[in-house]
């Protein structure tokens, strides 16, 4: 968060997730920058539990999240998908068959 946030050159980046109202799913609410988990958790409550909007609050280090990139179908289920599965092609094939029935 640079200058803004209090956080020099050796700050730990948090990612802050909320949860609105018990029983929700918590949802990313934004990034706060901070020297250690302590005064994360005090700049998380200050953004994000003052106004009572949040039950609940998750700081998670950035560093800790890891990003899932490639999505291999390993077992070719291309059917599970809508691109897989074309729909030109089966009305062709389903308007021949009804051709050569009828014909």
């Amino acid at each position: 968060m640079g200058s803004a946030g209090g956080v020099g050159g050796s700050g730990v980046i948090y990612e802050v997730f909320r949860q609105e109202r018990k029983g929700q799913a918590f949802q990313h609410a934004g990034s706060i920058g901070a020297p250690n988990l302590e005064f994360a958790e005090v700049y998380a409550r200050e953004q994000y539990g003052r106004r009572q909007e949040s039950t609940a609050l998750w700081l998670v280090p950035r560093d800790a999240i890891d990003e899932l990139d490639d999505f291999v179908d390993e077992l070719g289920r291309t059917y599970h998908r809508v691109d897989g599965y074309s729909l030109k092609a089966k009305l062709k094939e389903a308007r021949e068959r009804a051709a050569a029935r009828s014909g």
